[in-house]
């Protein structure tokens, strides 16, 4: 018998990571996450990713998943589009503290980069996660599993409650602000039926398709950057939501860090399905 259950309302992924997101109906389940999420990335001349966070102008990116390619859209550029079978040569790269090898994506891409992101002294390179490397996440969450992810701040899915975002907006709009969207909070799947921030307290999700079950399980509360202070719309950046976050989302298990929204790793389910309207059972940790 399981604690609690409710549905899965909403499905996000980034192909590229730090770029805009795509909204989606269903999704492949892989061991490292939600089929093309966070597979590509933008590095520097020095192979190092770069993120919004120095960037802001990077959500403006807008990927497009097509059946054979990858598309993206900037504000007057062109658009590029990508086969999924373009692999070049591998180079060295770092996200966080893991270097690893990825597939560089061609000089017409990285052309395209400088063009639109125009940084003085940066070059730019769009390099996607390569077949032959492994990025495990990190075993002082996982209890020692070996789960896998690829180009994410470190783990397979981000798992945020829509009451989370909603209880954020109260506060919000009771300090004179704006209401602000999920996209900000760059999660891969929204559930709803749980109260605020149920998230946090989650050992496990399981979820019953057609296929077999999938089974996530809930490692780390999700310390939050500035990120969500930029309105991914406008890309302009302001502090309300990361000071109305940290009035009450302070965790001293965290070491005081403000958070929002569970990390997951998939424990079993690859190969199977998952959509919007899928409802799941979970239960709390101990």
């Amino acid at each position: 018998m399981t604690d609690c259950n409710g549905v899965i309302s909403q499905m996000f992924i980034y192909p590229v990571k730090s770029c805009a997101g795509i909204a989606i109906n269903e999704a492949h389940l892989n061991a490292t996450g939600l089929a093309y999420d966070r597979e590509w990335m933008i590095v520097d001349q020095d192979g190092m990713f770069l993120t919004q966070r120095q960037i802001p102008h990077m959500v403006w990116i807008t990927p497009e998943l097509t059946s054979h390619s990858l598309k993206l859209k900037a504000p007057d550029q062109p658009a590029l589009e990508i086969d999924f079978n373009q692999r070049g040569a591998q180079r060295s790269v770092t996200v966080w503290r893991d270097t690893l090898l990825a597939d560089d994506m061609g000089d017409e891409a990285a052309a395209w980069l400088d063009h639109y992101l125009a940084v003085p002294g940066k070059k730019f390179r769009l390099v996607r996660f390569s077949k032959t490397a492994t990025r495990i996440s990190s075993k002082d969450w996982t209890k020692n599993v070996d789960a896998l992810n690829m180009f994410s701040d470190g783990f397979a899915i981000l798992i945020a409650t829509q009451r989370s975002l909603d209880v954020l907006n109260e506060r919000l709009l009771e300090r004179g602000h704006e209401a602000v969207d999920m996209l900000r909070f760059r999660p891969n799947l929204v559930i709803e039926d749980l109260e605020a921030h149920t998230e946090d307290d989650l050992r496990n999700i399981q979820i019953r398709t057609a296929s077999g079950l999938i089974e996530l399980a809930l490692v780390k509360p999700c310390p939050r950057c500035p990120i969500p202070n930029i309105n991914p719309y406008t890309a302009s950046s302001s502090h309300e939501v990361m000071d109305t976050l940290a009035t009450y989302r302070s965790l001293a298990h965290m070491d005081g860090a403000v958070c929002f929204g569970m990390n997951a790793i998939v424990l079993s389910g690859a190969g199977h399905a998952i959509h919007v309207g899928q409802h799941f059972d979970a239960d709390y940790a101990i």
